[in-house]
């Protein structure tokens, strides 16, 4: 899985960026647990989902600020 895209991410509702972050924090979990067990291949995917994770709180965080200034 390619790593989300900006212009992606912000086309999204705030119901399916929650979904997507709580999807996000489950693969994140789930890799963690197969490099502990020494199950993971691609370490690169860590990043990846970190990186995603990254983009969906700052695009949800630019909302709720936009949302604040303009209430």
């Amino acid at each position: 899985m390619a790593a989300t895209k900006i212009g992606d991410v912000r086309a999204k509702s705030a119901d399916e960026l929650s979904t997507m972050l709580l999807d996000l924090r489950k693969e994140q979990f789930n890799l963690r647990f197969q490099r502990a067990t020494g199950q993971l291949e691609a370490l690169s995917r860590i990043k990846q989902v970190r990186r995603d994770i990254a983009r969906v709180k700052t695009i949800i965080g630019e909302r709720a600020r936009s949302a604040a200034t303009t209430a």
